[in-house]
């Protein structure tokens, strides 16, 4: 009989080094919260108060930094939904939002539902990477 040991951080470690990432003990905790479960869409306080609330020692700014980071990977999607208020989203695939302005939840939109016609050209030396698209709706 083979038994197989699944240490805590695995993922978040296979994670970090497959994005070329240092594994310090911040980023290893704040990766295991982010990414041990389903996607989801969170805000840099809301993973700052799952942090204080796990016990992990950690400032608001090292979380910013720590997304900032993960975005600049590959490894999260920042969604900017107004000026000064953006979620990090762990789906990097293509897709886009439902914003409900209410309560402040994001919900995906699978990419193939949302056809945009037309988009300018992109501006001399530069690529488009991709379009997102925001649907706020109330709630």
């Amino acid at each position: 009989m083979t038994i197989i040991s699944h240490r805590p951080f695995s993922q978040a470690l296979d994670r970090l080094r497959a994005a070329g990432l240092r594994p310090t003990r911040q980023r290893l905790a704040l990766a295991k919260l982010l990414f041990d479960g389903l996607d989801r869409h969170v805000s840099a306080e809301q993973l700052h108060g799952e942090a204080l609330a796990s016990n992990i020692r950690v400032s608001l700014a090292t979380v910013y930094n720590t997304l900032h980071q993960f975005t600049g990977a590959g490894m999260l999607r920042e969604i900017v939904v107004d000026a000064g208020r953006s979620y990090f989203d762990t789906n990097t695939s293509d897709h886009h939002h439902f914003f409900y302005e209410k309560s402040g939840r994001l919900e995906d939109i699978p990419g193939h539902l949302v056809a945009v016609s037309r988009v300018p050209q992109a501006p001399e030396g530069t690529l488009i990477r991709r379009v997102d698209v925001i649907v706020r709706v109330d709630g």
